[in-house]
Protein backbone atom coordinates (compact mmCIF):
# COMPACT_ATOMS: atom_id res chain seq x y z
CA UNK A 1 0.00 0.00 0.00
CA UNK A 2 2.83 2.67 0.80
CA UNK A 3 4.74 1.60 -2.56
CA UNK A 4 1.28 2.66 -4.39
CA UNK A 5 0.90 5.85 -2.47
CA UNK A 6 4.60 6.94 -3.40
CA UNK A 7 4.10 5.77 -7.08
CA UNK A 8 0.94 7.98 -7.24
CA UNK A 9 2.92 10.92 -5.39
CA UNK A 10 5.47 10.62 -7.74
CA UNK A 11 3.19 10.93 -10.77
CA UNK A 12 1.35 13.72 -9.46
CA UNK A 13 4.71 15.46 -9.30
CA UNK A 14 5.68 14.15 -12.67
CA UNK A 15 2.45 16.11 -14.56
CA UNK A 16 2.84 19.16 -12.09
CA UNK A 17 6.64 19.48 -12.64
CA UNK A 18 5.89 18.84 -16.24
CA UNK A 19 4.25 22.54 -17.50
CA UNK A 20 3.94 21.36 -20.92
CA UNK A 21 0.22 21.48 -22.22
CA UNK A 22 -0.86 18.19 -24.62
CA UNK A 23 -0.46 20.37 -27.31
CA UNK A 24 3.24 20.65 -27.23
CA UNK A 25 3.66 17.26 -26.75
CA UNK A 26 5.05 14.59 -28.84
CA UNK A 27 3.63 11.88 -28.80
CA UNK A 28 7.21 9.89 -28.82
CA UNK A 29 8.08 11.51 -26.03
CA UNK A 30 5.38 10.31 -23.48
CA UNK A 31 4.55 6.64 -25.01
CA UNK A 32 8.27 5.68 -24.52
CA UNK A 33 8.84 4.25 -27.88
CA UNK A 34 11.63 6.20 -28.92
CA UNK A 35 13.50 5.13 -25.96
CA UNK A 36 12.44 1.49 -26.27
CA UNK A 37 13.51 1.06 -29.80
CA UNK A 38 16.82 2.52 -28.61
CA UNK A 39 17.05 0.08 -25.53
CA UNK A 40 17.88 3.30 -23.24
CA UNK A 41 16.25 1.70 -20.34
CA UNK A 42 18.01 -1.35 -20.63
CA UNK A 43 20.42 -1.77 -18.27
CA UNK A 44 23.28 -2.48 -21.12
CA UNK A 45 23.58 1.34 -21.71
CA UNK A 46 24.89 2.03 -18.45
CA UNK A 47 28.83 3.03 -19.97
CA UNK A 48 30.09 3.44 -23.66
CA UNK A 49 30.54 -0.04 -23.94
CA UNK A 50 27.02 -1.17 -24.34
CA UNK A 51 27.49 -3.35 -21.24
CA UNK A 52 30.13 -5.45 -22.10
CA UNK A 53 33.58 -5.79 -20.75
CA UNK A 54 32.94 -3.21 -17.92
CA UNK A 55 33.41 -4.70 -14.00
CA UNK A 56 30.95 -4.66 -11.77
CA UNK A 57 31.75 -1.48 -10.14
CA UNK A 58 31.20 -0.02 -13.53
CA UNK A 59 28.21 -1.39 -14.32
CA UNK A 60 26.13 -0.60 -10.74
CA UNK A 61 28.32 2.23 -9.62
CA UNK A 62 26.27 2.03 -6.17
CA UNK A 63 26.87 -1.71 -5.57
CA UNK A 64 28.72 -1.10 -2.34
CA UNK A 65 25.91 0.27 -0.55
CA UNK A 66 24.06 -3.35 -0.23
CA UNK A 67 22.96 -6.29 -2.49
CA UNK A 68 19.93 -4.64 -3.65
CA UNK A 69 22.11 -2.17 -5.54
CA UNK A 70 23.78 -5.19 -7.88
CA UNK A 71 20.62 -7.09 -8.11
CA UNK A 72 19.59 -6.34 -12.10
CA UNK A 73 15.66 -7.07 -11.33
CA UNK A 74 15.90 -4.44 -8.26
CA UNK A 75 14.84 -0.49 -9.31
CA UNK A 76 17.67 0.54 -6.99
CA UNK A 77 20.39 -0.77 -10.00
CA UNK A 78 19.31 1.60 -12.26
CA UNK A 79 21.13 4.78 -11.08
CA UNK A 80 20.78 6.70 -14.04
CA UNK A 81 17.70 8.53 -15.29
CA UNK A 82 17.36 9.35 -18.82
CA UNK A 83 15.97 12.55 -20.26
CA UNK A 84 14.40 13.66 -23.98
CA UNK A 85 16.12 16.85 -25.70
CA UNK A 86 15.90 19.57 -24.15
CA UNK A 87 13.01 18.70 -21.70
CA UNK A 88 13.37 18.39 -17.54
CA UNK A 89 10.38 16.07 -17.01
CA UNK A 90 10.92 12.67 -16.02
CA UNK A 91 9.54 10.17 -18.01
CA UNK A 92 7.06 7.43 -16.94
CA UNK A 93 9.55 4.41 -17.31
CA UNK A 94 11.62 6.28 -14.75
CA UNK A 95 9.09 6.86 -11.69
CA UNK A 96 9.70 3.50 -10.36
CA UNK A 97 12.97 3.78 -9.87
CA UNK A 98 13.24 6.96 -8.58
CA UNK A 99 10.30 5.78 -6.31
CA UNK A 100 12.78 2.54 -5.53
CA UNK A 101 15.32 5.36 -4.73
CA UNK A 102 13.46 7.64 -2.23
CA UNK A 103 11.88 4.40 -0.38
CA UNK A 104 15.69 3.68 0.21
CA UNK A 105 16.36 7.19 1.55
CA UNK A 106 13.62 7.17 3.55
CA UNK A 107 14.44 3.79 5.13
CA UNK A 108 18.01 5.09 5.53
CA UNK A 109 18.08 8.30 6.65
CA UNK A 110 22.08 8.72 7.20
CA UNK A 111 22.42 8.17 3.55
CA UNK A 112 23.07 11.47 0.95
CA UNK A 113 22.90 11.11 -2.77
CA UNK A 114 24.35 13.92 -5.29
CA UNK A 115 22.00 14.57 -8.27
CA UNK A 116 24.29 14.97 -11.11
CA UNK A 117 22.15 16.46 -14.04
CA UNK A 118 24.04 16.15 -17.52
CA UNK A 119 23.46 17.46 -20.93
CA UNK A 120 24.37 16.70 -24.78
CA UNK A 121 26.73 18.76 -26.55
CA UNK A 122 23.62 20.70 -28.64
CA UNK A 123 22.97 24.11 -27.18
CA UNK A 124 25.56 26.60 -25.50
CA UNK A 125 27.74 25.58 -22.56
CA UNK A 126 25.44 27.45 -19.79
CA UNK A 127 22.08 26.50 -21.44
CA UNK A 128 23.45 22.86 -20.70
CA UNK A 129 24.26 23.61 -17.10
CA UNK A 130 20.85 25.38 -16.14
CA UNK A 131 19.44 22.64 -17.85
CA UNK A 132 21.13 19.84 -16.21
CA UNK A 133 20.33 21.28 -13.18
CA UNK A 134 17.01 21.61 -14.16
CA UNK A 135 16.64 17.63 -14.72
CA UNK A 136 18.30 17.26 -10.79
CA UNK A 137 16.35 19.13 -9.71
CA UNK A 138 13.04 17.44 -10.87
CA UNK A 139 13.82 14.49 -9.25
CA UNK A 140 14.82 16.26 -5.93
CA UNK A 141 11.40 17.35 -6.01
CA UNK A 142 10.10 14.00 -6.56
CA UNK A 143 12.18 12.43 -3.90
CA UNK A 144 11.34 15.20 -1.26
CA UNK A 145 7.46 14.45 -2.49
CA UNK A 146 8.20 10.71 -0.99
CA UNK A 147 9.45 11.97 2.06
CA UNK A 148 13.13 12.35 1.47
CA UNK A 149 14.91 14.76 3.68
CA UNK A 150 16.75 17.83 1.94
CA UNK A 151 19.49 17.37 4.04
CA UNK A 152 20.17 14.12 2.35
CA UNK A 153 19.76 15.58 -1.60
CA UNK A 154 22.28 17.74 -3.42
CA UNK A 155 22.24 18.94 -7.12
CA UNK A 156 25.42 19.43 -9.05
CA UNK A 157 25.03 19.63 -13.02
CA UNK A 158 28.08 18.74 -15.04
CA UNK A 159 26.07 19.78 -18.57
CA UNK A 160 27.85 18.30 -21.14
CA UNK A 161 31.37 18.02 -19.73
CA UNK A 162 31.14 14.66 -18.86
CA UNK A 163 29.47 12.64 -21.51
CA UNK A 164 28.84 8.92 -21.07
CA UNK A 165 29.08 8.45 -25.05
CA UNK A 166 31.47 10.87 -26.96
CA UNK A 167 29.64 10.14 -30.48
CA UNK A 168 28.21 12.99 -32.47
CA UNK A 169 24.73 11.25 -33.16
CA UNK A 170 21.25 10.40 -31.83
CA UNK A 171 22.58 7.15 -30.09
CA UNK A 172 25.13 8.90 -27.86
CA UNK A 173 22.85 12.05 -27.36
CA UNK A 174 20.25 10.05 -25.66
CA UNK A 175 22.98 8.59 -23.19
CA UNK A 176 24.39 12.07 -22.29
CA UNK A 177 20.57 13.64 -21.52
CA UNK A 178 20.78 12.24 -17.81
CA UNK A 179 20.76 12.64 -14.56
CA UNK A 180 22.96 10.11 -11.97
CA UNK A 181 22.12 9.43 -8.65
CA UNK A 182 25.64 9.08 -7.03
CA UNK A 183 25.18 7.83 -2.92
CA UNK A 184 27.91 9.58 -0.88
CA UNK A 185 27.93 6.70 2.23
CA UNK A 186 27.23 7.49 5.61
Amino acid sequence: MKLNKAVWALAISAIILSGCSEDEKDESLIDGTQNAASGINDASTRGLNGGSGMSGSEMYPNAGIGPEFSDPNNPLSKSTIYFMLDSSQVQDDFVPVIAAHAQYLVAHPDQRVVMEGHGDERGSREYNIALGEQRAKSIVSMMKVQGVSENQLSVVSYGEEKPASAGHDEASWELNRRVEIAYQGK
